[in-house]
């Protein structure tokens, strides 16, 4: 009976011992999934309902101000249907409801509508299709514009009144002009120098930097710092030697806090990073199998004086990618397609605010702007997390 018993006791410990190891073995592969990185959580109640009927088109554009005022921009009528969307602004009406509101709204931090803005006007050419809205160090509101005849800029006070054209409109796509552009696609500035850095674009294919106050253009760059060329050079096949020139469009040029800047090279599904001279520094390729739309379509960086970490929206795959911005390793992603808050189509525009807190505005049918809201560092998985939905 006494053997038996340490029998027992033996194998129970082995058991037990066993089960440990195991226990073990598990956490460390849950801990080899996860990561830290900054954590988010859609707000599904923000911003609030629009009065006056007002219904959004695709929206291609967000920019944050000083105080934290959220700004979008969209294209109204032009991406909605008079049938089945805006029936009031049919002619003759079909419906009571609904009809487009103005191209450009102001959002406080609550999510209410603060005002509403834009459109022609005296003394200005409007985009014949606006594209992106940038807010300087002192407020002012800038777009762009990536329709046909789009070739300049426009720069308003925080309320909207007129400042500043620069370029013309209606000239012909030239990537080493100095005084006119080929429908931009966003504006980004670094204070200090007081220069603002073009995506420039959509029919150009290059970076330019313009003298904040005057408009002059400083300087100019294509992919590898290359001088930029207009020459066609066909489809992104991902199995073939890497472009040595910028694909249509180019949709971001982000200054960093040190002296870096970093372009989406959208269709061709890159990163590239330079020195603000024009100088070459280092790519990285994103989803690079992805075809069509690109996978690179805007940057923001992570509020810490050190801008630590890149947020990237991907239209085309319908997520936001969280990068380490030193090594441009992605750390983690979140979203999904679908029509739910915290789903995405063709999420286009990214900002942060001085909270940490990323917007998102999505273009084609997606046309919506959504709020997510920063929950500090902590461990996340190294996997797409999908829905970021509010824990209870």
């Amino acid at each position: 009976m006494q053997h038996r018993k340490v029998a027992v006791v033996s194998t129970f410990i082995v058991l037990i011992a066993g089960l440990a190891v195991g226990q073990s073995k598990l956490q460390a592969a849950i801990a080899s999934h996860l990561v830290d990185a900054p954590r988010f959580e859609v707000d599904p109640y923000w911003p609030k309902p629009l009065p006056n009927h007002w219904l959004l088109g695709s929206t291609i554009g967000v920019g944050v101000d000083s105080r934290d005022h959220v700004f979008i921009i969209h294209r109204g009528d032009s991406t909605l249907n008079q049938r089945t969307e805006v029936g009031a602004d049919a002619q003759p009406a079909v419906g009571e409801c609904c009809r487009s509101a103005p191209p450009i709204l102001e959002f406080d931090p609550d999510g209410n509508l603060v005002k509403a803005w834009g459109g022609p006007g005296e003394g200005y050419d409007w985009p014949t299709s606006n594209h992106g809205i940038a807010v300087d160090d002192k407020d002012n509101i800038w777009i762009g514009g990536n329709g046909t005849g789009d070739s300049h800029m426009l720069k308003f006070t925080h309320d909207g009144k007129f400042l500043m054209q620069i370029g013309k409109s209606k000239q012909p796509t030239n990537s080493n002009s100095t005084t006119s552009f080929g429908r931009v696609a966003k504006i980004s500035f670094d204070p200090g120098a007081q220069e603002a850095y073009v995506a420039d674009g959509y029919a150009n294919r290059r970076v330019a930097v313009l003298d904040m106050s005057t408009g002059a253009v400083k300087r100019f760059w294509g992919a590898y710092g290359h001088v930029p060329s207009d020459s066609n050079i066909g489809r992104y096949d991902p199995t073939a030697p890497l472009a040595q020139q910028f694909r249509n469009p180019v949709h971001c040029a982000e200054p960093s806090n040190d002296g870096l800047v970093y372009v989406c090279d959208r269709p061709n599904d890159r990163i590239q990073v330079f020195q603000k001279s024009g100088k070459f520094v280092k790519e990285q390729r994103i989803a690079p199998l992805t075809l069509g739309d690109g996978s690179v379509w805007d940057i923001a960086f992570s509020k810490d004086p050190q801008q630590k970490y890149i947020f990237l929206a991907d239209g085309k795959n319908e997520r936001v990618y969280v990068m380490d911005r030193n090594s441009l390793e992605i750390l983690t992603q979140f979203g999904d397609g679908g029509r739910q808050p915290g789903q995405f189509f063709g999420v286009h525009s990214i900002a942060t605010d001085s909270k940490g807190n990323l917007y998102t505005t999505e273009t084609y049918e997606g046309k919506r702007l959504q709020k997510f809201v920063y929950k500090g560092l902590g461990p996340v998985t190294k996997m797409n997390q999908g829905v970021t939905w509010p824990s209870k």
